[in-house]
């Protein structure tokens, strides 16, 4: 299966040195997307409970300082879900893969995995380990740069809240802490700290690297690193990844792991 990444035609002059937070990557598979510019609103069934506890979440500004200093103005609520709704199948599909270049403190990558875990719990909730792999897979797919670190901190403490509570619920006391670890290790990994206009970290200056995660079979994944500024700079799609899940005709990765079992990725090399 193909998986792309596709960035908005218009990113790269709204998105400037003040870093605003409309434009974002969504991958899409087979088909050809159009650029997201329509919004439609619509509210979501068992979705109240965790809205009401975020609602602080969706707050648009922070302080008159930030937007100054950064433009930081969070999409809403609404758009945020008026967006998604035009790859609705996508955020649907539990390996689909999305990157917000500009994530602030996650609420285009927190509706998605809210979707991606309805999923996995329509079909796997009898199952613990079904469900903890494809919760996994669900986690491995959803990137995001964000310029202040304390945005990315607390876009990765959101995305893990939202795992934990649905976690706990379904399994209670059966929960595993190393299940819970491999999320938090993917958060990390792929919420990062870093300029999406230089792809570099904006403190060290070193470059921004993604890892792709692969599902090998029931239990295995693999992770192969990639530098986020060549793939941007040598394609005009962002295609990322071919069929066999390697960089599609570009370079090699710039570091590639062994296999691991899903709920060992912790241990994996950072």
């Amino acid at each position: 299966m193909k998986m792309f990444f596709y960035v908005h035609e218009k990113f790269l002059c709204q998105y400037s040195k003040e870093k605003q937070k409309h434009s974002f990557f969504c991958e899409r598979t087979n088909r050809k997307q159009s650029i997201i510019t329509n919004f439609k609103s619509e509210n979501f069934k068992n979705k109240e409970n965790e809205l009401t506890k975020e609602k602080k979440n969706y707050n648009q500004v922070k302080s008159k300082k930030r937007v100054a200093d950064h433009g930081e103005v969070f999409t809403n609520e609404r758009e945020v879900n008026a967006m998604l709704d035009l790859v609705k199948h996508e955020t649907e599909r539990i390996e689909s893969r999305f990157l917000e270049p500009a994530c602030g403190n996650g609420n285009f990558l927190a509706e998605v995995l809210r979707r991606k875990l309805n999923v996995v719990e329509q079909r796997y909730s009898k199952s613990q380990f079904d469900w903890e792999r494809y919760a996994v897979i669900a986690v491995s797919s959803i990137y995001g740069v964000e310029i202040l670190e304390d945005n990315a901190q607390e876009c990765r403490e959101r995305l893990y809240s939202i795992f934990n509570e649905r976690y706990t619920a379904l399994f209670n006391a059966h929960c595993k802490d190393e299940c819970r670890r491999s999320i938090r290790f993917l958060l990390n990994r792929n919420i990062l700290w870093g300029d999406a206009l230089d792809f570099t970290n904006p403190e060290t200056k070193e470059p921004i690297v993604f890892s792709e995660w692969s599902a090998v079979n029931s239990t295995m994944m693999k992770r192969r690193d990639y530098m986020f500024k060549f793939l941007v700079e040598k394609t005009h799609q962002l295609s990322l990844f071919n069929d066999e899940g390697n960089a599609a005709a570009i370079d090699e990765p710039v570091k590639d792991y062994p296999l691991i079992h899903f709920l060992k990725l912790s241990e994996s090399q950072i």
